[in-house]
């Protein structure tokens, strides 16, 4: 399954946290935008379950990150 998640970084971080977030497992895309959100991630993951692991154990913790929200991908 593939997902997005809009990241809220704390002021400063945005750089370190994209090097991180680059390297990590599951993160296909890892990019600066301008608005509400700082950054986002195009992300892949087998189900619900693992892409919940990606978000709470690789994503959630990295320095600076305030608030995450997550949008999955649908084929219609």
């Amino acid at each position: 399954m593939k997902a997005y998640i809009l990241i809220k970084m704390r002021p400063g971080d945005v750089p370190q946290a994209l090097s991180q977030l680059r390297q990590r497992p599951g993160v296909e895309t890892a990019k600066m935008i301008f608005g509400p959100y700082d950054l986002i991630l195009e992300v892949q993951a087998p189900d619900l379950a693992a892409l919940g692991r990606l978000l709470a154990h690789e994503v959630q913790p990295i320095p600076g990150v305030l608030e995450t929200i997550t949008c999955l991908e649908a084929d219609i």
